[in-house]
């Protein structure tokens, strides 16, 4: 294989990676959505405790939200610093 198309294969690889990491980001999106679902119904049968329940939920988001911030970091790191080819000389 010569060196050109080991570059853009490897670049291929690359930017095909950072998209992959990107599905990542689907797992938080789904978990933040059924926190709120819960957290209204919650709210919904006990008004009295909307306070606790709240400061639950929003710590809950939180909590998930890191891993869908992960993911993208990940990803950006992977499209802007071209960690594999950079060594192959791209």
């Amino acid at each position: 294989m010569e060196l050109e198309t080991l570059k853009a294969t490897v670049l291929a690889a690359e930017v095909m990676g950072s998209g992959i990491a990107m599905l990542a980001n689907i797992g938080p999106g789904i978990g933040e959505g059924f926190i709120g679902a819960k957290a209204v119904e919650a709210v919904g049968r006990q008004p009295e405790a909307a306070g606790v329940i709240t400061r639950t939920m929003i710590i809950g988001d939180a909590i998930c939200e890191t891993s869908g911030i992960y993911a993208f970091i990940f990803a950006l790191m992977v499209m802007f610093t071209r960690p594999f080819s950079s060594s192959l000389g791209a």
